[in-house]
């Protein structure tokens, strides 16, 4: 079986087509600047990567272009577009309706496009990628695989804010939680490295990029997760702030006369490591300038840190115990010292890792960093929320 996996942006679209029998990539890519310009990036394993500039005025025509790319005598891996079983996509935001990965059909998009209020960032671009690979690929079967549905079983009072409670009746306003592909996945991979049942594991999963989110997994099961309501809520990221006192909000938007949409641009995109470093939102940028001595970019990597350890000490608590501690995603499994931060003096819950291997580690497979004298594991899993995706639309196609 093949299977075609999009994760639609709102001027990028990304793709990678599996072969399920083997779990192969068999060609990914993506185009960027769609409606802006144009330009296509295609790589198949093996062979040089493949890049053009072209028009992209819609998804539709970035389909197209990608269609075209996959099945071309010379860059292609496919014979034809019929060759493609069936196509996934990641979906950001299920609301309260769809807690599990769906097949995609009008009364799915209908209600997504009834969420874009709460969802006005991912929503659009995943229904335009949707409706057009329906109408390139009409006799397709295609599956939305959502990012909230992970969260799906959490306890009400773990998802209900303290606000007049037909704020959540009425208007939906709850935590529903992001990334949840990609903690899915780690859970599960850490299970299998380990050789235990997931339902015996008590884990914390730290995923760590420009968005970050760490999530609590009791026996498999999702039961809290930093991010809320929005992607906004949690540890301070690249653009975003993270958590905030609320009444800071209105406070700023009187003092400086702004209106909602300038203060969620400033929360959004000018806050987080690059509000407090005024340098940059990448964290190798604020560490290298924190290595030559300046100050607030070694503030916003303490705070970051901080931020972390204080979510893995609440949901040790909430879990009444911890196994596993795992890093994932950009920052996470990639930069040693932000988990050298995180973990340290952190003994006294069982968490302790090996300076050595932490800094020699591998990249882009699973790693134990633990400590000899570590009462709970700590890993470094690569997440693949691509071939999560895949493996939910295989189960649910066949």
């Amino acid at each position: 079986m093949k299977i075609l996996v999009i994760n639609s942006g709102s001027s990028s679209l990304k793709y990678q087509l599996f072969d399920m029998d083997s779990g192969a990539v068999l060609a990914k890519g993506g185009c960027e600047r769609i409606g802006a310009g144009g330009a296509v990036t295609h790589k198949v394993p093996g062979r040089e990567n493949y890049t053009m500039e072209v028009d992209l005025p819609s998804h539709d025509r970035a389909l197209e272009i990608v269609f075209a790319l996959l099945t071309d005598s010379e860059h292609g891996v496919i014979g034809s577009i019929e060759e493609i079983d069936a196509v996934g996509h990641r979906v950001a935001h299920g609301g309260e309706k769809y807690k599990q990965s769906s097949l995609v059909d009008p009364e799915l998009i209908n209600y997504l496009e009834t969420i874009v209020p709460i969802n006005p960032l991912h929503g659009p671009p995943a229904i335009k990628g949707m409706r057009a690979c329906l109408r390139l690929l009409p006799k397709t079967p295609q599956v939305a695989v959502f990012d909230t549905s992970f969260y799906s079983e959490m306890e009400d009072f773990r998802y209900i804010y303290a606000l007049p409670y037909e704020f959540y009746t009425e208007d939906k306003i709850r935590r529903y939680g992001f990334h949840g592909t990609s903690h899915r996945y780690v859970s599960q991979k850490t299970a299998e490295i380990l050789g235990k049942d997931i339902k015996d594991l008590k884990m914390i999963t730290c995923h760590l990029g420009n968005g970050s989110s760490i999530t609590a997994v009791d026996g498999g099961v999702a039961i809290d997760t930093s991010m809320g309501f929005t992607p906004q809520e949690g540890i301070p990221m690249g653009t975003r702030s993270g958590s905030v006192d609320p009444t800071i909000i209105p406070y700023i938007m009187k003092k400086k006369g702004l209106d909602p949409d300038e203060m969620a641009d400033i929360l959004n995109k000018k806050s987080g490591l690059l509000g407090i470093t005024g340098i940059s939102n990448d964290f190798r940028n604020c560490l290298a300038e924190a290595q030559k001595g300046n100050d607030r970019a070694a503030l916003a990597l303490k705070i970051l840190s901080n931020g972390i350890k204080k979510h893995i000490g609440a949901y040790a608590a909430e879990m009444n115990g911890l196994d596993v501690l795992v890093f994932t995603a950009g920052i996470g499994e990639n930069q040693c010292e932000i988990r050298r931060m995180v973990c340290e003096n952190m003994n006294w819950l069982g968490i302790e890792i090996d300076n050595e291997k932490n800094e020699n580690f591998t990249r882009g497979i699973p790693f134990d960093i633990s400590g000899a004298n570590a009462r709970v594991k700590v890993l470094i899993v690569p997440t693949d929320e691509e071939y999560m995706i895949a493996l939910d639309t295989q189960r649910l196609v066949k």
